[in-house]
C-alpha cells in the first residue's frame, strides 16, 4: 500500500487562519504524513499541523521560537526511500544546485524558500518544491505538493489559487 505525504512550504502566517485550517481539512488531513520545508513564523502553525505525524525544518523567515524547535535540514527514511528536508538560502537562481550539495546520497530533496513549485529530476535525485502555500507566490499562484511513495516516489503539485 503507497505511503502518502502532503507536502508544504513557505505557509509565513503569523497565525493558524481558517483558510489554513480549511486547506489542511482538504488536503493534508488523510495523508499518513506532512512534511513542512520551513519558514512557518509561528508557533501555533507547528502545533496544528502536528495533528498528524509531521516531519518540519527551519526556514530562513523562521523566529527564534520556531528555530529551537526545529532542525535546518533531516533526512528521513519511507518504504526504503530516503527523503532530505531543507528549506534552502540565497537566490532563486542556482537554489537546486546548492542545496543538492547539502543532501547527499537520498533519492528525494523537498525544498522551498523560492516561493515556485518544482517536481523534477536532477543528478538522479527527485527535486520537489510545493511553492508557498498561504505567502506571496513567485509563480503567481499558492500551491502545495503530494508525494505518494509505493514501488516508487511521484510527485504531485496542487494549484491552489492565483493565475
Amino acid at each position: 500500500m503507497a505511503v502518502t505525504i502532503g507536502v508544504i512550504s513557505d505557509t509565513h502566517l503569523r497565525q493558524v487562519t481558517k483558510e489554513f485550517e480549511t486547506l489542511y481539512k482538504e488536503y493534508l488531513s488523510d495523508k499518513d504524513l506532512i512534511i513542512h520545508a520551513g519558514d512557518i513564523v509561528c508557533e501555533d502553525v507547528i502545533d496544528f499541523l502536528s495533528q498528524k505525524a509531521l516531519k518540519a525544518v527551519c526556514g530562513n523567515m523562521d523566529p527564534f521560537e520556531v528555530r529551537k524547535r526545529l532542525l535546518p535540514k533531516q533526512v528521513i527514511e519511507i518504504e526504503g526511500f530516503k527523503i532530505g528536508v531543507i528549506h534552502g538560502w540565497g537566490p532563486s537562481a542556482g537554489l537546486e544546485e546548492r542545496i543538492i550539495k547539502e543532501m547527499p546520497g537520498v533519492d528525494v530533496i523537498v525544498y522551498g524558500h523560492s516561493h515556485y513549485p518544482a517536481n523534477q529530476v536532477k543528478q538522479g535525485v527527485l527535486m520537489f518544491n510545493p511553492g508557498t502555500a498561504t505567502g506571496y507566490p513567485s509563480a503567481g499562484f499558492n500551491s502545495i505538493g503530494m508525494l505518494e511513495i509505493g514501488n516508487s516516489v511521484q510527485g504531485k503539485i496542487i494549484k491552489l489559487s492565483g493565475e
